[in-house]
Order: C-alpha cells, then sequence, then structure tokens
C-alpha cells in the first residue's frame, strides 16, 4: 500500500483469501452465487476477490464513493448474498440494511456496525487451506446505461481449474511480458475493472503490486523511484496532472525502471500523449476495451506516432463500423463502432438492455456505444459518444441520473446535463436548466443545485456548474435535441 507501507506477501494473500472462500461455502454459497463488496482501496481488497473468484463466484466490486439509494440498488440487482465492506464506510454500508434483504451475511472490516459482523472474526474461524471444489468464479460489475440505471456485465462462468489461463492473462502476457519480477503501479480505485482484473492478472505472475490509497501526480513519481516500478496503468487525466507538475519536481525522480505505462479508458489528448511520450520515452501502450469485454484493440508507441489519435487495431473480436441501419461502412467512414467473434456478455437482469447493444441486422455484433472510423490499416480513431456517456478523469458519467435528479428540484422546470470540455478532467459534468422563476437564475440558484445534487448522487456524477436558459430545445412529442446545447460549448460537428 503506498502510503502506509502495509504489505500483504503471498502467504498472507492465499491463506487470507482460502479462509474467506471457506466462510462462503460455509454459508451456503457454491460456484454461481453472488457476494458483492464495497471498500476504500484496502489492503485486504484484492484477498476479497480472489477468495470468491477461487470460490467460483460472481463477485461485484462497487464504488465507495456512492450513497444510499444507489448502493442498495446495486447489492440487491446482483443478487448479492454476502456483503462486505470497511468501517471507513460504515455509515453508508449500514443504511442499506433494510432495503437489501437478498444480503444473509454483512461483513465489515476494521471495527464493527449495527447488523455487520466481524470480518476478521468471521475469517479467522475458517483453516487457511484451499475448498475442495475449487474454481474460477468472474467479477460482475456494473456500466449504467442511457436509462441512467446501473447494469451488471454478466458472462459465463468458465468452471475452469483456478491455474487456467484466461484471455485478459494471455493478452497482458503477450503485450507487456510481466513475471515475477515486475513491479506493477495501480494509482486508481481498484472497484473499476481494469484497475481490478490487471491488478489480478499482475498477481498470477507473481509480480509486486502496489496500490495507491489515492492518486497523488508527485507521489506517483516518488513511488516508481522507490519501488522500481516495471509497468503501470495510468488514465489520460493522471498524465495531464503529472505533466502540470514544475518542471524541477518532474525531473527530481529516477522513472528509469518504467519499461511500460499502459493507458486506457478515455480517449488521450494527441498533444498530452506526444509530452509524455517525450517525458518518459517510447514506453507508452494504449487499448481500447469496455467493462463488457467483447473486444481488445491496442496500439503500441511506435505505431500510435505514425498513426496518432488512434486507440489500436484490434487484437480481440473484429471490429465493424456501420450506419444507424447495421450496414457496415468503408474505411474513413464514421459509424457505429462493433465487435464481432468477441466473448459473449449481457446486462444482468436487463434482455432490452443486451438487445440495445446489439446491431441491428441480428448478427450478434455487439458495440459500447461509440462512433468511430477505421483508417486502410484497420487502425480505429474515436470521434463521438452515441448516448452523450461522459468520461470524466477516465471515469463514466452517466447524465440521465443527475438529470432524474435535478429535475424533481421544485425549483427546476427543465434540465440538460452533458460533459463539457476540461483541460484537466476531459469532460466535465454541465448541466442546463430552465428554472420555474427566471428572476431566480444566477449563482445562488446554481451553488444551490450542486449542492442538492451531491446530497443524493456520488459527487462524480453531479454538474460542477450550472448554466440558465428562459427554454431548453425540444420536439413537440418532448424530446430534448440535447446534440444542440453541447455543440455551443464543444463547438458544431465536435464529439
Amino acid at each position: 500500500m503506498a502510503g502506509s507501507g502495509r504489505v500483504v506477501t503471498y502467504r498472507e494473500l492465499d491463506e487470507e483469501s482460502n479462509r474467506l472462500a471457506r466462510l462462503f461455502r460455509s454459508a451456503g454459497l457454491g460456484p454461481g452465487d453472488h457476494v458483492a463488496l464495497m471498500l476504500e482501496n484496502h489492503p485486504l481488497f484484492l484477498a476479497v476477490t480472489w477468495a470468491a473468484h477461487r470460490s467460483g463466484l460472481y463477485y461485484t466490486a462497487i464504488s465507495s464513493r456512492l450513497k444510499t439509494d444507489e448502493l442498495a440498488y446495486i447489492v440487491d440487482n446482483c443478487g448479492a448474498r454476502v456483503f462486505i465492506s470497511s468501517a471507513s464506510l460504515a455509515d453508508v454500508a449500514t443504511s442499506i440494511t433494510d432495503i437489501t434483504p437478498k444480503v444473509e451475511l454483512r461483513l465489515m472490516m476494521d471495527g464493527l456496525a449495527p447488523g455487520f459482523e466481524s470480518y476478521e472474526a468471521a475469517v479467522a474461524a475458517h483453516p487457511p487451506v484451499p475448498v475442495e471444489d475449487e474454481c474460477q468464479g468472474a467479477d460482475m460489475l456494473y456500466s449504467s446505461g442511457t436509462t441512467g440505471r446501473p447494469k451488471g456485465v454478466k458472462t459465463p462462468l468458465s468452471g475452469a481449474p483456478l491455474d487456467a489461463p484466461g484471455g485478459l492473462l494471455k493478452l497482458v502476457e503477450f503485450l507487456f511480458a510481466p513475471s515475477a519480477d515486475s513491479v506493477y503501479l495501480s494509482p486508481a480505485p481498484l472497484y473499476h475493472a481494469a484497475p481490478l482484473r490487471y491488478c489480478m492478472t499482475f498477481q498470477r505472475f507473481g509480480a509486486t503490486v502496489v496500490v495507491m490509497e489515492r492518486f497523488d501526480p508527485e507521489q506517483a513519481l516518488a513511488l516508481i523511484e522507490r519501488h522500481r516500478v516495471t509497468h503501470s496503468q495510468w488514465v489520460p487525466t493522471m498524465f495531464i496532472k503529472m505533466l502540470k507538475l514544475p518542471e524541477p519536481v518532474r525531473r527530481r525522480y529516477d522513472l528509469s525502471s518504467l519499461t511500460c505505462a499502459i493507458h486506457a479508458a478515455a480517449p488521450c489528448p494527441v498533444p498530452v500523449k506526444e509530452q509524455m511520450i517525450d517525458w518518459w520515452g517510447p514506453i507508452v501502450h494504449e487499448y481500447y476495451a469496455g467493462t463488457e469485454g467483447n473486444g481488445f484493440l491496442y496500439v503500441g508507441p511506435q505505431d500510435w506516432l505514425r498513426h496518432k489519435g488512434t486507440v489500436g487495431r484490434s487484437l480481440l473480436g473484429v471490429v465493424h463500423i456501420c450506419d444507424e441501419n447495421g450496414e457496415e461502412l468503408p474505411p474513413g467512414e464514421h459509424g457505429i463502432v462493433y465487435f464481432s467473434e468477441g466473448p459473449r456478455f449481457e446486462y444482468h437482469g436487463d434482455p432490452e438492455k443486451t438487445r440495445s447493444g446489439q446491431d441491428p441486422k441480428g448478427r450478434g455484433w455487439t458495440t459500447l456505444g461509440d462512433i468511430g472510423y477505421l483508417d486502410e490499416e484497420g487502425f480505429l480513431y474515436l470521434t463521438d459518444r452515441r448516448s452523450y456517456m461522459i468520461i470524466s478523469g477516465g471515469v463514466n458519467v452517466y447524465p440521465q441520473e443527475a438529470e432524474n435528479v435535478l429535475s424533481v428540484h421544485p425549483k427546476v422546470a427543465d434540465v440538460a446535463v452533458f460533459g463539457v470540455p476540461d483541460e484537466e478532467m476531459g469532460e466535465a459534468v454541465k448541466a442546463v436548466v430552465q428554472p420555474v422563476d427566471p428572476s431566480e437564475a444566477g449563482p445562488a440558484l446554481a451553488a444551490e443545485l450542486i449542492e442538492y445534487c451531491r446530497a443524493r448522487l456520488a459527487g462524480y456524477k453531479c454538474p460542477k456548474s450550472v448554466d440558465f436558459r428562459a427554454e431548453l430545445p425540444r420536439h413537440p412529442t418532448g424530446k430534448l435535441y440535447k446534440r444542440l446545447l453541447r455543440d455551443e460549448y464543444w463547438g458544431a460537428g465536435q464529439p
């Protein structure tokens, strides 16, 4: 752990995860059952996910920033029979007890809370040996949709032995060549798909994983030097914050051990990536994929320098660019990005959303909702987002959630939420509001609406600023022409 210095050895990881796996079995959970966890970047976070994984369970890691209703929805929707949290999150963790009746066992780390058993005492009661029917489980992480309600991305369980290599392990081995001598720096929250999956994958190689409790740009550089980090993974916002450090600070640290800096989660501005390659050398690797795991594109530094702005060529799945009718488009033409021949997935409990992510011709091709084009060599360039999803600091934000909250405020007649350009975060959440009383439009009402939203949603989902209009552009049928508003901030025709 980067801040506290707490070390979890492989022996401790193995024993802790075995004890917890035994506890899951004693609680009646078998392969295919579900557990949920809401933890900060905790020293035992990965022990919990490994325990579920080696028990053949589905495990849902939940953002530690969610509020009561958001948390309760996910815990209930995923069908979790066990819910694990920590004392630092006890206020929100205990607030869902009465509204999540499917949960049979609640465990609290680092302290006690009403309705929860002591995690430490419960785990210590079991031996540190594998369960007899050990097999691989899978994460089921939540990705929101245009309706604003998060949906669990569910893949079939393989039932494979614990040591059977999966698709991501093979990709990581092929692209980044980790070993037991590697040191992997993870600066992001572990409840996100990439940090969780890559930390667990690097552990499968026996590598050392260094987890930052929270990202700090100078601390990240200091950690690379202190731990002789060889591999790391970032989002573009982190690059921007590190580039904004004063030059003497940037040059203070020895980064020579770093051989592979991976980035994903959001498009990286070309000038930012150019500066990172100038600073760190040609070690910056990029991939494009989603929580859904239906495809995987990759571009190394040399190819990127020849195709600036690309997010890569496909290594998993075949990329197709199609129009709204599902007709495939030639290179250079913009359309919806689909994958075929990739892993299958479904949105848990939502067949309609599952169908909406498939091509209209019924070929089984799936999309993450992005718009882009392929060049003649098969490199993909992203140019738009089909559903106006906001990517702020590498985190997906779905504007419908904030719109739903603000629309019920008594002083709001109409509201639209969308992303606007932000130099540091890539995009920032903006609300445009039609007030009930036009005379109230101004800074005081803006502050009131932002606070109202933050009291009901995680802060990162809420507007950072509010503008006011006498009327929002709507069709007589009620359809909001959000693009007309958004284009004012981005410039017409810009993503």
